[in-house]
């Protein structure tokens, strides 16, 4: 299980900066998260441990943790769908550039603000998340198992899957709040054979974090500062008139379009898989609730 824990983690390493904190790399997290918790219960399974040897107080912790875990999804597919709402914004905002008039211009222009002010806004689910991942923290050595081989095998193999599960959320979180100051760095025994895996990919991807924000950019979303970018470029010469502009401004309004569209698919893309993962952990919680 540690083995695969760590392979997984290595196949997660970005290949460089830009990597990061693309939809795709995050796709590509919760798809491993999904494949990590799919096999602890592989493992539960094969433990053959009952549930009637299972330490009362390690059921409650999982349950509680499991809810947790749920709401941190609702909150992150929550965030999901604001920033694809922006899409809309963007939409009308091509239509009318579509058209060189000084009234579609403006609206146009409208179009934009509307998109600006809707992806600056603050989800306050976010600020939850990191509350709820705080409690997650606390968890993370308890409780412990005295006098079962098989359940100190699962306790060891839990702690993997949370701290693996916690690093990702926080990420996450971090990348949808637009702020390090809440990022996190978990420090994991040299002795998990996935120790030193973890360590590599948490140091490079919340370094590439922290670099980010303190450069002074707004989100570290790739898809997301791509189209900011291009809003920022185009916005001056719409409300300026094309006049000698007249082909960066065609091949501006056409960048928007293919990095609006980029931009809306990953954001659809990352959905789908958070919302897998929901179900995932959703029957887990069930499974051992039948066995209860």
């Amino acid at each position: 299980f540690e083995e695969s824990l760590a392979q997984r983690l290595r196949m997660l390493m970005p290949a460089d900066r830009e990597e990061i904190l693309s939809l795709l790399w995050m796709k590509r997290a919760v798809e491993s998260l999904s494949a990590i918790h799919t096999d602890i219960k592989t493992l539960i399974t094969g433990l053959e441990l009952p549930v009637s040897d299972w330490d009362e107080k390690w059921i409650d912790v999982y349950l509680d943790n499991s809810v947790k875990l749920l709401d941190i999804c609702i909150a992150f597919s929550s965030e999901l769908s604001r920033l694809n709402q922006g899409h809309l914004f963007l939409q009308c905002a091509l239509h009318n550039l579509d058209c060189a008039s000084s009234k579609q211009f403006v609206r146009a222009c409208s179009s934009l603000d509307g998109w600006r002010h809707h992806i600056g806004s603050k989800n306050p689910r976010m600020e939850n998340c990191f509350s709820i991942l705080d409690n997650l923290i606390k968890t993370l050595n308890l409780p412990k198992i005295k006098n079962s081989s098989k359940g100190k095998v699962l306790m060891r193999a839990m702690y993997g899957v949370k701290v693996v599960t916690v690093f990702v959320c926080n990420v996450f979180a971090a990348a949808f709040s637009g702020s390090a100051e809440k990022l996190l760095d978990l420090q994991v025994e040299e002795t998990r054979l996935w120790a030193d895996a973890f360590a590599g990919l948490q140091g490079f991807v919340n370094g590439e974090i922290r670099s980010i924000y303190s450069s002074g950019k707004a989100t570290v979303l790739k898809e997301l500062e791509a189209v900011d970018a291009n809003v920022k470029k185009l916005y001056p010469i719409v409300q300026e008139g094309v006049g000698e502009e007249a082909e960066a401004y065609k091949n501006s309004v056409s960048d928007l379009g293919k990095r609006a569209e980029k931009l809306s698919q990953g954001l659809d893309l990352l959905a789908k898989e958070v919302d897998g993962f929901f179900q995932i952990v959703l029957s887990g919680r069930d499974a051992l609730l039948c066995n209860l």
